[in-house]
């Protein structure tokens, strides 16, 4: 049996799930962690590392304020005895047994919530080892704080309409890559913290299909209106929140250890990496207005194919999985004329219906669309269309790489490479 501490934690987390009547596949989803990692938090194995972690838990659970306070307060005690009892003291609570379990912060959560580069980070990651009654009681009244938002219903960040260049804070971005050379695909903006956000490329909107990213329309008309849509992307989403590769040119010596999912922008821009075989990319969309906004279709662009590069591919993971296969849209690039198809998911042997436009969107009723797309045979550039109508017209929506095409490159034949933790490198 467990700690008192990490037992009342995970007893609390198991109720709440098991009110909000989600699986462990969903849970894990919106957690961005592993099904594997959830089960351990709920059956007192392991503690999250991260305050960031158990918010987005009690969120996803609807959990109201007060639950959300006592959840947060029994994590604080949990926490310190893991802490405690991994450095072989008693500071968190009398007793502490050797040997206890210390969970390593395992799957993308750990990177969830971080300050930028040298930063201190946020204050759920600034916390002193030993637990006061005082300290209890200021941590519970800024959980009180947080609670009160209620379940979560996070709102994507985006920049106005028509804007050219990243959000505020979205880091500076590299010259759009040569035909033939290495370029990494981050992420247009993201869904949710800790990713970076930045608008998608809007095209002005008419009733007629939208011309260049960001370009006018050629049937535009003289009275356009301004795009009643925010949207937030990422394009750096992993399989389970832990399968993906990368193809590269560097020599496995010369790249470092694996990110986790929320730190895979920065760090494929840094090997100047691409895409391997896959890309996902999700969507959260909004409407910006009073009325709501009609999403009709969904078109792939392919700007370019190229034969895949001689690279070296880097798998972030060496095996994971869930209970849970998102539904959304697929898309083959190596089709003449690839199309986004709608596929059903599947929630632990439970089958999720295939997602279907059109689909009504507003202010407070966002949708997230999740595209798929692989390449088997090409190095392809591509992006999506967007076509919506609304109370004031019609037109068109670019998303891309804040106007440049993501990059997803096939892999066939090239020497892949998983990153062996216990010798410290990558090795085949």
């Amino acid at each position: 049996m467990g700690e008192p501490e990490t037992e009342d934690f995970a007893r609390l987390m198991r109720e709440l799930k098991e009110r909000a009547g989600l699986s462990y596949g969903m849970l894990a989803r919106r957690l961005h962690t592993s099904t594997s990692t959830l089960h351990r938090y709920c059956k007192g194995e392991a503690v999250p590392a991260d305050f960031a972690v158990v918010d987005r838990f009690a969120r996803a659970c609807g959990a109201a304020r007060e639950e959300a306070v006592d959840l947060h307060r029994a994590w604080l005690l949990a926490d310190a005895r893991r802490r405690a009892a991994s450095r072989g003291t008693a500071e968190a609570s009398p007793a502490a047994e050797p040997g206890a379990p210390a969970d390593p912060g395992p799957g993308p959560e750990a990177g969830a919530g971080q300050g930028g580069p040298g930063g201190p980070g946020p204050w759920y990651r600034r916390r002193a080892v030993g637990v006061s009654a005082a300290g209890v009681v200021a941590v519970a009244v800024a959980v009180a704080v947080l609670a009160a938002a209620g379940p979560e219903t996070r709102t994507p960040r985006a920049g106005p309409a028509g804007s050219p260049g990243p959000a505020t804070g979205s880091p500076a971005r590299s010259a759009a890559p040569a035909p033939g050379t290495a370029g990494p695909s981050g992420p247009t903006a993201s869904a949710v913290p800790p990713d970076t956000a930045a608008p998608a490329t809007p095209a002005t909107p008419s009733a007629g299909p939208s011309g260049g990213s960001g370009a006018p329309s050629p049937a535009a008309s003289a009275g356009s209106v301004t795009t009643p849509l925010a949207a937030a992307v990422r394009s750096h989403v992993w399989a389970a929140g832990c399968d993906h590769a990368y193809l590269s040119e560097r020599a496995p010596g010369s790249v470092p250890a694996p990110p986790v999912e929320a730190d895979a922008p920065a760090w494929a821009r840094a090997q100047r990496a691409v895409h391997a075989g896959t890309q996902i990319v999700e969507v959260t969309l909004h409407g910006t207005g009073e009325g709501a906004v009609v999403l009709q279709g969904l078109e792939v662009r392919v700007t370019a194919r190229r034969t895949p590069p001689a690279w070296n591919v880097y798998r972030m993971s060496q095996g994971c999985g869930g209970g849970l296969t998102p539904a959304g849209f697929a898309v083959n690039l190596d089709a003449p004329r690839p199309l986004a198809r709608p596929v059903a998911g599947n929630d632990s042997g439970v089958r999720v219906p295939a997602p279907a436009l059109p689909l009504r969107v507003s202010a407070s009723e966002p949708a997230v669309l999740r595209v798929q797309a692989d390449a088997t045979g090409c190095d392809c550039d591509w992006s999506l269309d967007l076509r919506w109508s609304g109370p004031g017209g019609s037109g068109t929506l670019r998303l891309d790489d804040d106007g440049v095409p993501w990059r997803t490159s096939a892999t066939a034949g090239r020497p892949e490479y998983g990153f062996a933790s216990e010798l410290g490198r990558w090795a085949r």
